[in-house]
C-alpha cells in the first residue's frame, strides 16, 4: 500500500542521509522506522496496563504503603529534610 507523507526538508534530509548510509531507499528506511516506533508504542502501552493491573491487585491484597511512608523513605534516600 502506498501512503504519501509530507515531510519537512530537514526530516527528508535526515532520512536521505540515513538511507544513503544504509544503502537503502528512503521509503524502506521510513517504513522500518515507523514499524519500530509502532512496536515500541505497543509494548509501552502493554507494560503500562500490566503495571496498573499489578498496582490494583497489590492494593486489593493490602500490599501498599501510605504516602507518608513513601515520602519519608524518599526523603531519607535523597537526604532531604524531614517535615
Amino acid at each position: 500500500m502506498d501512503i504519501v507523507i509530507n515531510l519537512s526538508p530537514e526530516i527528508e534530509a535526515i532520512l536521505a542521509k540515513k538511507a544513503l548510509s544504509q544503502k537503502q531507499k528512503i521509503s524502506q528506511v521510513a517504513s522500518e522506522l515507523l514499524t519500530t516506533i509502532l512496536e515500541w508504542e505497543r509494548q509501552e502501552k502493554e507494560e503500562a496496563i500490566k503495571g496498573i493491573k499489578k498496582g490494583l491487585e497489590d492494593f486489593e491484597e493490602g500490599r501498599f504503603r501510605s504516602f507518608e511512608e513513601f515520602a519519608k523513605e524518599e526523603r531519607n534516600k535523597h537526604n532531604l529534610p524531614q517535615n
